[in-house]
């Protein structure tokens, strides 16, 4: 069914805690309002307890929060198979081959064996890991089980994929070329993906649009679009630029009443001391 609405649109959605003390509460997500377009690929980035997490899990279905979220016209108050998560422990089942770890979705979602089949395959050449369809995850490297967690998250054909941290627990080598296969996937698909990280160069190797996120209480500092081209140089003198502008952000001591500044307050200084 057509839906008029963005494609997907979070209004005042904020997450609260109640204290040790009565009446004590405590404000993890200040009131968020974000639109998010088809085929975007946008990175939620910021320090430990600023809560794109809590924001990523309340956009997955895991986290009661107030406000709404809405994909596709559909409220989120629940998880569901439109939307793929992708852990950074992997959370393979380890008595799981990877091609029945990676088919466990379109099972349950009650798929006719062929289709089945045929999409299980189709995941697994998409990640690389046809060849190792029937080993456990006790045999793969730490790189080929996050493969096999995205490919188990495509099985269920979502429109929009979470990832969380997926990348943190790699090498460098191993973590670079994942987020080189991961670009190629995001080309091949066109899916929209929402993905969680600590590391600026992560951010604007990967991103059409970041999303800079600070604590206490964890709220929007810096809504940024990449004026960059999809297939990126990590060379690029541009991405020192971005990467100079967005540390100066971080670096901002927390408003009162934990209100964010607004955008232009806080680039009008930056960008003018670009040569």
């Amino acid at each position: 069914m057509p839906y008029e609405e963005a494609f997907m649109e979070l209004k005042d959605v904020s997450v609260t805690y109640s204290g040790p003390l009565p009446g004590q509460l405590h404000h993890v997500l200040h009131p968020l309002n974000l639109q998010v377009n088809e085929g975007e690929f946008i990175c939620l980035l910021g320090p430990s307890g600023c809560g794109k997490t809590t924001l990523l899990n309340c956009i997955a279905g895991f986290q009661t929060y107030e406000g709404t979220i809405t994909l596709q016209g559909q409220r989120i108050t629940k998880p569901g198979k439109e939307r793929g998560v992708v852990f950074q422990d992997y959370a393979l089942f380890p008595w799981f081959t990877v091609e029945q770890n990676v088919a466990l979705g379109p099972k349950m979602n009650g798929l006719p064996k062929a289709k089945r089949s045929s999409l299980t395959e189709h995941c697994l050449r998409l990640v690389g890991l046809e060849s190792f369809a029937s080993y456990y995850p006790n045999r793969l490297s730490g790189g080929m089980k996050q493969r096999a967690s995205l490919a188990r998250a495509l099985a269920n054909e979502p429109s929009i994929l979470l990832m969380d941290e997926p990348f943190a627990a790699l090498d460098e080598q191993t973590r670079e070329t994942m987020q080189s296969e991961l670009l190629e996937i995001k080309r091949k698909s066109g899916i929209t993906c929402i993905f969680v990280t600590h590391s600026i160069s992560e951010a604007l190797y990967l991103a059409d649009r970041i999303l800079v996120l600070l604590p206490r209480p964890g709220r929007v500092a810096l809504d940024l679009a990449l004026d960059l081209p999809h297939i990126r140089d990590r060379n690029d003198d541009r991405l020192f630029r971005y990467q100079k502008l967005i540390r100066s952000v971080l670096r901002e001591e927390p408003p009162a009443h934990g209100e964010s500044k607004p955008s232009n307050q806080i680039l009008e200084p930056i960008l003018a001391s670009y040569p």
